[in-house]
């Protein structure tokens, strides 16, 4: 980790407080398309697959530049790579408004997609800036600028009321550009990018960036990551469509609700970052696995009615969930997911401290292509069953998988052989061990230190 001397608090709270409004912004435009698609599904009269495929096209490159755009933040600093990516965004925005088929839609809305690339950039340059001891938390602060997607929810659906989608549109991409214009005037380069000016270090190459990916840890926390975070910007897009059609509500009171997912899903991002310095992100994951389980196998359960022959005649049963509890239990849901986000990111920077950008980049873009195929899977599922809860029912099959891989991950851990101490040890009772700066060498484990598993 390099040096934090000359790093005033000041410093600290400038980076994180620019870094989480611009990437506000950024979640804000990247989820647009869950309030202006409803009117543009209307207008071309697209099926709930063709509806799906639209609003998940900018996750998908919001995903996979994720790991160009982390590798690229490490070599040449945040506070050149978050505005640049702001006003490349920002054109496509604008550039929205003058497209009428569906095919162009959605080229432009890969372009748009390029707003979800920020939180890599935000992760690689705000850890920078901050201790060990702290990184969760402010990262955890720093992600609960994912409330851009209740912003959009809440705010959308009156813009298009008022401006038609088109003005919605063109007022995102000014008050994108502007965001970028702002944070570069107002933001300093990171530490390690002004150590590296003072000493003419060449940046890390991008193969020694990579590194790291080979290892199955990694792949491990993507998957974590493609629930927390592709499930919620999947539900976050989706939630709007499922009030419509399945409750019959105005566009904007499901805007409304689905903003009461989406608002907790967000702001406790931060809480979930220090229960994970407190209490470890192992304890947290287990939270956040085992209440989504118990939320969505109350969402899963269909409106149903049973008929049985009663003594004087039929007697008919309805079962299914109100639109009050279906809602209580959303906000449950994207409480506990939240905490899961920041658990995730808590281990990146304490692991591979030198590695952020590449792999936050990996496990980001396979979390966001969660985002980009469980909304297709969802439109495909309603083609298919017309079970208007079929998609929480893979949601249930997607955490279930999860939790049981973790689980058993985790007890193989556990009963693994310390090999600097010789015997079996709870590696859960000791702290973690980073992963070593490219081209340095490893010094042995000393007694009550953890070594990073291979898995």
């Amino acid at each position: 980790m390099h040096s934090l001397e000359g790093v005033t608090r000041p410093d600290q709270y400038r980076a994180l407080g620019l870094s989480t409004f611009a990437f506000t912004v950024c979640f804000a435009v990247w989820t647009i398309f869950s309030i202006i698609g409803v009117k543009i599904k209307g207008e071309l009269g697209l099926s709930d697959t063709e509806f799906g495929l639209l609003v998940a096209t900018p996750v998908l490159t919001g995903s996979v530049s994720r790991i160009f755009l982390g590798v690229w933040t490490e070599q040449f600093g945040g506070r050149i790579m978050f505005p640049l990516q702001m006003l490349i965004t920002s054109v496509a925005v604008w550039l929205l408004t003058s497209v009428h088929t569906y095919e162009i839609f959605l080229l432009a809305a890969l372009g748009l997609g390029l707003a979800g690339g920020s939180f890599i950039v935000g992760v690689a340059y705000v850890s920078q800036w901050f201790e060990k001891e702290r990184q969760g938390t402010a990262l955890g602060i720093f992600g609960a600028g994912n409330v851009g997607a209740a912003v959009t929810n809440f705010a959308a659906p009156f813009l298009v009321v008022a401006l038609g989608w088109e003005g919605t549109a063109r007022v995102y991409a000014i008050v994108l550009a502007a965001t970028a214009v702002l944070f570069y005037l107002l933001s300093k380069d990171d530490p390690a990018q002004a150590a590296r000016r003072r000493t003419g270090a060449r940046p890390v190459s991008a193969a020694e960036q990579l590194a790291p990916l080979k290892n199955i840890q990694v792949w491990r926390f993507a998957t974590y990551y493609f629930f927390v975070f592709g499930g919620f910007v999947a539900l976050a897009s989706f939630l709007p469509r499922y009030y419509v059609g399945a409750y019959g509500l105005e566009l904007t009171t499901a805007g409304v609700f689905a903003g009461l997912y989406s608002l907790p899903g967000s702001v406790f991002r931060a809480l979930g970052g220090w229960m994970s310095d407190k209490w470890g992100a192992r304890a947290v994951m287990y939270l956040t696995f085992f209440v989504s389980l118990l939320c969505l196998f109350v969402m899963s359960y269909p409106q149903t009615s049973y008929t049985v022959a009663g003594i004087h005649g039929p007697i008919t049963f309805h079962m299914g969930t109100s639109v009050t509890l279906f809602v209580a239990l959303t906000v449950v849901l994207g409480f506990v997911m939240s905490l899961g986000k920041a658990a995730v990111y808590k281990h990146i920077p304490v692991y591979y401290p030198h590695h952020v950008g590449a792999v936050g980049g990996l496990v980001g873009m396979i979390g966001g292509l969660g985002g980009f195929f469980l909304p297709i899977g969802f439109g495909i599922l309603l083609d298919l069953t017309g079970v208007w809860t079929a998609p929480y029912m893979l949601m249930f099959v997607l955490v279930a998988v999860s939790t049981i891989w973790m689980h058993v991950a985790i007890r193989r851990m556990e009963k693994r052989r310390h090999p600097a101490l010789g015997e079996e040890v709870f590696l859960s009772d000791v702290p973690e061990k980073p992963v070593a700066k490219p081209g340095a060498q490893s010094a042995p484990a000393a007694k009550g230190e953890r070594l990073r598993p291979a898995e």
